[in-house]
């Protein structure tokens, strides 16, 4: 019976990564993922305890303000009051558990960056929907930064938006999610660049050289013979 030595990563039936390169691809999405959940906790409880509802706390003149709002929506405020919180909340949960399920094929770690981004932003504002009022699966969303004619957010949804950037950009560019490169990023991968230049000089080697004086030594040769 074949065994894996320890250390080593094991392909699944299904395409995945198991081992330690998955547990440690895992552990750093869950690490962003929590510095961005942390982070938007703290901002929506100093905002829920200071802020005034009706009193919007300005920033940048009227340009930048903090204004405590309630959502019931998306994000960005996008559908309040529609009554589909609890969609929403099911959304939320199935975006995380796709991509916790699936963190395990991740070799990129601009790819890892973006997706726990994405994770914690999802996971912020979910945490809202269960915790907070009206209810379970229900509650509303913690708003609170305005920036003009924006509507108004929060740290979780810039964390979304932020993330989703990034993989679309990293899409775009030929930076795939399983550390491969394709496209734009492939003509442009340094490694190539060195592996052509390292097969050109060897190349260069190979080429018969030049006998002093100019002549080939081949021809060189040639001539010794008719001497």
């Amino acid at each position: 019976m074949n065994e894996t030595p320890p250390g080593e990563q094991t392909r699944s039936p299904r395409g995945g990564f198991r081992g330690v390169r998955g547990q440690k691809v895992l552990a750093v999405l869950i690490a962003v993922a929590g510095i961005v959940v942390l982070l938007d906790i703290l901002t929506k409880s100093l905002v829920v305890a200071l802020i005034d509802p009706l009193v919007p706390v300005s920033v940048i003149g009227d340009v930048v303000t903090l204004q405590l709002l309630r959502n019931s929506g998306a994000a960005f405020s996008m559908g309040s009051g529609s009554g589909y919180t609890w969609v929403l909340t099911l959304i939320a949960l199935a975006v995380v558990v796709v991509i916790i399920r699936y963190s395990s094929r991740l070799r990129s770690g601009w790819w890892i960056l973006g997706l726990g981004l994405v994770l914690g932003g999802a996971l912020g504002n979910l945490i809202d929907r269960i915790f907070r009022s009206p209810g379970p699966l229900r509650g509303h969303v913690v708003d609170f930064i305005s920036v003009g004619w924006w509507p108004v957010f929060n740290l979780a949804d810039s964390a979304v938006v932020c993330g989703a950037v990034l993989l679309v950009v990293l899409s775009l560019l030929g930076f795939d999610y399983d550390g491969s490169r394709s496209g734009w990023a492939a003509r442009h991968d340094p490694d190539d660049t060195a592996d052509e230049d390292t097969a050109d000089e060897d190349t260069a080697d190979d080429t018969p050289g030049e006998a002093p004086g100019g002549r080939s030594s081949k021809s060189g040769g040639a001539d010794d013979a008719d001497a």
